[in-house]
């Protein structure tokens, strides 16, 4: 990096990229558990499985979006003297960061059918469409604005895009960077200005 040079990570890619993660491993987990006949019978934990992934998906929705919501309107311009993060960087360093986790979690889904089958597989399935929908809201507030939300990328080393040690929010135009608004890969591969 140049001097006075600092990286940006787009918010809502941050926000998205565990959502994949969670939802396949999530439904596999579920299909396992759906064979196993568990402690309390299959509709039992289907029915069990469907209460927690709607309240997986509630509070993953809802969590910190208050935060979100305040530091996007004090979001300032970015300088020119920044490097854009692209979209893939960004879903390859967090599944890297959280690997572990993910396995840990996928193993306690298939292993939790032994007493609600399915469960924990749709809590994590829960967990990814909540997310989902919290970026599609940030993609709403980015389309509205018709600028993108960025935040310096060591401030999300330790809690994320809505951390403690994030400060602030940074703007850009719409064409800046490889994903468009929301996170989604951009159509056409847009990439480039502020």
């Amino acid at each position: 990096m140049g001097r006075g040079a600092y990286g940006l990570v787009r918010v809502a890619v941050l926000v998205r990229a565990p959502a994949g993660w969670l939802w396949w491993p999530g439904l596999l987990a579920a299909g396992i558990g759906a064979l196993v006949p568990g402690l309390t019978g299959r509709t039992i934990g289907l029915s069990a499985g469907a209460v927690l992934g709607a309240g997986a998906a509630l509070v993953a929705f809802a969590a910190r979006r208050g935060r979100y919501a305040a530091l996007a309107r004090a979001a300032s311009r970015a300088g020119k003297a920044v490097i854009l993060q692209d979209r893939s960087v960004t879903v390859r360093t967090w599944r890297r960061a959280h690997r572990w986790w993910l396995l840990l979690a996928f193993l306690a889904a298939v292993a939790s059918s032994c007493v609600l089958p399915a469960a924990g597989g749709l809590l994590m399935a829960g967990a990814a469409l909540g997310l989902w929908g919290k970026a599609r809201w940030l993609g709403r507030w980015e389309r509205r604005h018709e600028a993108l939300l960025w935040v310096r990328t060591e401030a999300t080393r330790r809690g994320g895009a809505a951390g403690k040690e994030v400060r602030a929010y940074l703007l850009t135009g719409t064409a800046a960077g490889d994903a468009g608004p929301g996170g989604a890969r951009a159509s056409g591969g847009v990439r480039g200005g502020r």
